[in-house]
């Protein structure tokens, strides 16, 4: 194929792969993405093995291919490998965006037998537990461009996979702040969710959001609630264990031999996070392995919440200690109780002054849709 840049003539066709359209960060910034290049005059579409989220990118006005790309077995990336590349001839699709790694060994493979270009977005920070799992990762810093989360993130792809400089894009999530926006919450959305969550009338609330795992520190957030020493504080934590009950269990047991259990309430998945957050006194990210990004911090910020943030990870990039928030030493309960001491002691004022400080300094929704736009403007300049 030639090498010149690519006619602008026609819409551009991007497909994004992923394992699934369930829940989560990677497949919220999927939709978004494809609301973008729909509002951009592009085509979106979206390849994986569908869920709940696979109407919203009809509703974006993208289109939702359901292959088995959840599966990491090799025989199946083979496999799903010549169903993308039907998939890109047919469409004639000129990027395909790849945001996980079987389903971008299939689109890296199904690339260089079309032509098609091939961009990624590193999303975490992958384990390398096993024999050749740095190999079975690289995929995703093979990308022409590499986007990643944050800062922290672009210098690990260049440590780990010798990635340059040039070659990355650091384009953080954003946060739709038409909707994270206290201005919009109504009363009876928080009154709704206080009953939910069984708050006592006026009882500070110190909130944690995200899935139930070991490593995002719920343990460790119960240990400072025992420091804390006020017993009309409530401890929430706001997520799904995903199957995972005997975490949920090793909690609540933890709890009660803390002789907090009266202060700690596990509401699962909560549907309207705008309204969990603007409910929250404080919003701790407590995460013992460093995140990527953190998307629940910059949440919070722009509902104008006290943040108080482990000190690693992206949460580093977005939390301005002192000044939109605190940052502590990751599993460190007595560092993490003081914090929050302190920002429950705020006055009026001096929260809404760092409510206000915060909110104007989360990375949008809008910014990273144009910068992921500008990316895909790039590749297809350069020519296949």
């Amino acid at each position: 194929m030639s090498d010149a840049p690519e006619s602008p003539s026609t819409p551009p066709v991007i497909l994004q792969v992923l394992p699934s359209m369930v829940t989560g960060g990677v497949e919220r910034g999927t939709v978004e993405i494809a609301q973008a290049i729909v509002q951009s005059e592009g085509v979106a579409l979206v390849a994986s093995a569908g869920g709940p989220l696979s109407a919203s990118i009809e509703r974006a006005g993208g289109r939702h291919f359901t292959l088995p790309l959840k599966t990491k077995n090799p025989l199946g990336i083979w496999r799903n490998a010549a169903r993308l590349e039907a998939l890109i001839r047919a469409e004639n699709v000129r990027i395909v965006h790849a945001r996980s790694r079987a389903p971008a060994w299939s689109a890296w493979l199904a690339c260089q037998r079309t032509g098609a270009h091939f961009v990624t977005t590193y999303h975490g920070t992958y384990s390398e537990d096993f024999p050749l799992k740095r190999r079975y990762n690289a995929i995703m810093a093979r990308g022409e461009i590499v986007i990643a989360a944050s800062r922290f993130i672009a210098d690990l792809i260049k440590a780990q996979h010798g990635v340059p400089e040039e070659r990355i894009r650091v384009i953080p999530r954003g946060v739709d702040t038409a909707i994270y926006d206290p201005a919009i919450i109504v009363p009876d959305r928080l009154f709704r969710l206080a009953r939910t969550w069984r708050l006592p009338d006026g009882a500070p609330t110190v909130v944690l959001p995200g899935r139930l795992t070991s490593w995002k520190g719920h343990a460790v957030l119960l240990e400072a609630m025992a420091r804390l020493q006020r017993p009309d504080v409530c401890c929430v934590f706001v997520g799904s264990d995903q199957g995972r009950s005997a975490y949920t269990k090793s909690l609540l047991a933890q709890a009660a031999s803390l002789g907090i259990a009266e202060q700690v309430r596990l509401v699962g998945h909560c549907e309207d996070m705008p309204a969990a957050m603007m409910l929250s006194d404080v919003v701790v990210h407590a995460s013992t392995k460093p995140e990527a990004f953190g998307r629940v911090v910059i949440e919070a910020q722009a509902m104008g919440r006290p943040v108080v943030a482990a000190d690693l990870g992206g949460p580093v990039e977005t939390v301005e200690h002192e000044v939109t928030g605190w940052r502590v030493p990751p599993g460190n309960p007595e560092a993490l109780a003081g914090a929050i001491a302190h920002a429950l002691s705020l006055d009026a004022d001096a929260r809404r002054d760092l409510g206000e400080r915060a909110r104007a300094s989360v990375p949008t929704v809008r910014a990273m849709q144009d910068a992921t736009l500008d990316v895909y403007e790039e590749v297809l300049k350069r020519g296949r």
